[in-house]
């Protein structure tokens, strides 16, 4: 039986405004079928979005959503999180969004490891407004902002996540929809502040301006940069040069969630004590010393 999305879209805004070929459609139907899976109530669920080709997720999916300021998704959603602690919070961000203008928020976000999941929809471009580079764009790339290449390097989001302290973070492709619910399903039910890099192609402002004529273009090109986490494990560290892993890359369950730890600094000012002795088993070793 074919999968009902009617119920879960506004299908007054349908069809989307994205391009054709963009694979911002099948993120959104991987979400769709994750919270599904999930058994998630739609009434429980708020979805975040910024500004950009990203941004436009909030105004299709039919559940409690927020379109907030370019960058400040995070912060929004931390808000929503704080107030209400029994809600599923999904950011859906774009590179940009995400990781230049709202990247301390990000930051910030992974660090408190609060029950948010943050889905960066990684084209390596600013593509709603013609081709900017972005964080994620690789060196040697032609944008409007870099006409004779992108000599800047790129980095990787998903080290920046666990760096900053994410408790999950994965990456996947929207070439495999399959693989990509799955780990959402998996990010979806970790408690704990989850981190998604879906590699996503931008076939019109940046694969056109780059070689890539068209949408299987692009995904082929997005296709041969990925290896799975068990191949990129054992390949040396020349051999993982231009490669990024996919899957979970890292799954922590022991740090505490950013509510439960709220909640302390109301027991502690209910009791006018403090949180390290009330809970002195979450105060970090260094403390004291």
């Amino acid at each position: 039986m074919a999968f009902n999305y009617d119920q879960y879209l506004r299908t007054d805004k349908m069809p989307t405004l994205w391009c054709w070929g963009c694979g911002d459609g099948i993120i959104l139907k991987a979400v769709i079928r994750a919270i599904e899976k999930c058994g998630w109530n739609m009434d429980d669920v708020c979805v975040v979005s910024g500004i950009g080709c990203s941004g436009r997720f909030s105004s299709y999916i039919d559940c409690n959503t927020v379109h907030t300021t370019h960058g400040r998704t995070v912060a929004y959603a931390t808000g929503i999180k704080l107030a209400n602690p029994d809600k599923h919070v999904i950011v859906v961000a774009g590179d940009g969004d995400g990781l230049a203008i709202g990247g301390n928020h990000t930051i910030h976000g992974c660090r408190r490891n609060i029950d948010i999941n943050f889905i960066l929809i990684n084209n390596f471009i600013y593509g709603l407004t013609n081709s900017q580079v972005s964080p994620t764009t690789p060196r040697g790339m032609w944008a409007v902002t870099t006409q004779y290449d992108n000599i800047d390097p790129t980095f990787d989001a998903c080290q920046l996540a666990i760096g900053s302290g994410a408790t999950f973070v994965a990456r996947e492709l929207v070439n495999d929809p399959k693989k990509l619910e799955k780990v959402f399903v998996k990010g979806f039910q970790h408690r704990g502040f989850s981190f998604f890099d879906v590699f996503s192609n931008c076939h019109i402002n940046l694969g056109r301006k780059n070689k890539m004529q068209s949408a299987v273009a692009n995904l082929d090109w997005i296709e041969n940069m990925t290896v799975s986490k068990k191949k990129y494990d054992a390949m040396s560290e020349e051999e993982r040069k231009g490669y990024y892993p996919t899957g979970v890359l890292y799954h922590d369950e022991s740090q505490i969630e950013y509510c439960d730890a709220y909640d302390m600094i109301i027991e502690a000012a209910q009791q006018k004590t403090t949180v390290s002795k009330l809970h002195p088993e979450i105060v970090d070793p260094e403390v004291g010393k």
